[in-house]
């Protein structure tokens, strides 16, 4: 089969497909061909050389997989042939602690799809029965790719770490990226107010598109966190998603209102956050970070694709070949939503 490998990061990275050997399929393994997989900012990071905890030398990245169930192991008894999937971001036991809580992307014997064990930027994956989800009828399967991640991921952020509540007002810091567009999305499926921060003048049409949202433009004149208090009466976002980290962390704070939840989903250029004590002190805020989707969560993603609550963001489709001009479109910050690479067929 074919499958895209990392032969050397950089700001320039040398990407290849190569020819390699079926995936072995265990026991309780099941064999997928792959429909599409979506690449992610962590993707990019690693091509970049920017970051590579956990991430195995030589391995077949990716982990926003969709595909069809091509065979499945002796011992599987969750899914057949022919189904509809998408993979969840981690293989897990189901037995540890974390699992046993509904945690399993935290899984204490967990291996993340694409990091330690191979991905979907390839033609086949082999992955445990367990971590597949099934893709209700109605879903596109290449639009299905980004049911985990970033939509999954974001309801496990906004409902399970934020805690957003119906009336609430959630402001998304970088609303116009993979994980932001979907955000809003979610946020406004809680029934909150959503509010969402962009420093592209041409993505704010797109966003306000995704349905009754509120755009904020960011530019170096005025901090968006005192518009965040002009549209909140002075009593700024109940909740503020940052998926950008350490870029916005200060601005995020200060949009916080008294008692507010931020949840951290993603880091983009890998430095410190700078920012006072003081803010959270007399704030009594929170501040968590939030990444991964239990398979309840991926499943919850899916229903709220199903019902177009959440509709999929797909800036383009692009085949897999192209991998380093889809490394650069997103370096660019130009892409609206998620570019997803589409393997060669047989």
């Amino acid at each position: 089969m074919k499958a895209l490998f990392l032969e050397a990061p950089g700001d320039k990275p040398d990407i290849r497909l190569r020819d390699v050997s079926m995936p072995h399929v265990g026991e309780n393994d099941a064999l997928v061909q792959i429909a599409a997989c979506g690449l992610c900012h962590h993707d990019v990071a690693v091509m970049a050389g920017l970051l590579r905890r956990g991430v195995r030398p030589d391995i077949i990245m990716g982990h926003e997989i969709s595909g069809v169930v091509q065979r499945v192991g002796a011992s599987v008894q969750t899914i057949d042939e022919g189904d509809r999937v998408v993979a969840a971001l981690t293989s897990f036991c189901g037995n540890c602690d974390r699992c046993r809580v509904g945690r399993q992307y935290r899984c204490r014997e967990g291996k993340g799809v694409g990091h330690a064990i191979h991905g979907g930027f390839a033609q086949y994956v082999a992955l445990p029965a367990t971590s597949l989800v099934p893709v209700p009828d109605g879903v596109d399967l290449v639009e299905a790719c980004v049911a985990a991640c970033p939509v999954g991921v974001g309801i496990q952020a906004i409902t399970d770490a934020a805690r957003v509540q119906q009336g609430e007002t959630v402001l998304v810091a970088g609303a116009g990226g993979g994980l932001g567009a979907h955000a809003v999305q979610v946020a406004a499926a809680q029934g909150a107010r959503v509010i969402g921060v962009t420093t592209s003048p041409d993505k704010i049409q797109a966003i306000e598109a995704l349905g009754d949202i509120e755009v904020i433009l960011s530019t170096e004149d005025l901090d968006f966190s005192e518009i965040a208090m002009a549209l909140t009466g002075d009593e700024g976002a109940d909740v503020v998603v940052n998926t950008v980290g350490s870029a916005v962390f200060a601005s995020c704070l200060a949009s916080l209102s008294q008692f507010g939840r931020m949840v951290v989903m993603g880091e983009v250029t890998g430095a410190n956050a700078n920012f006072s004590l003081t803010e959270v002190l007399f704030r009594d805020a929170t501040v968590v970070g939030s990444t991964g989707a239990s398979p309840g969560n991926i499943a919850k993603a899916l229903d709220l694709m199903s019902t177009g609550a959440v509709k999929p963001v797909i800036h383009q489709r692009m085949d897999l070949s192209n991998a380093e001009d889809a490394f650069k479109h997103v370096r660019s910050r130009q892409v609206f939503g998620r570019i997803v690479l589409i393997p060669p067929s047989d």
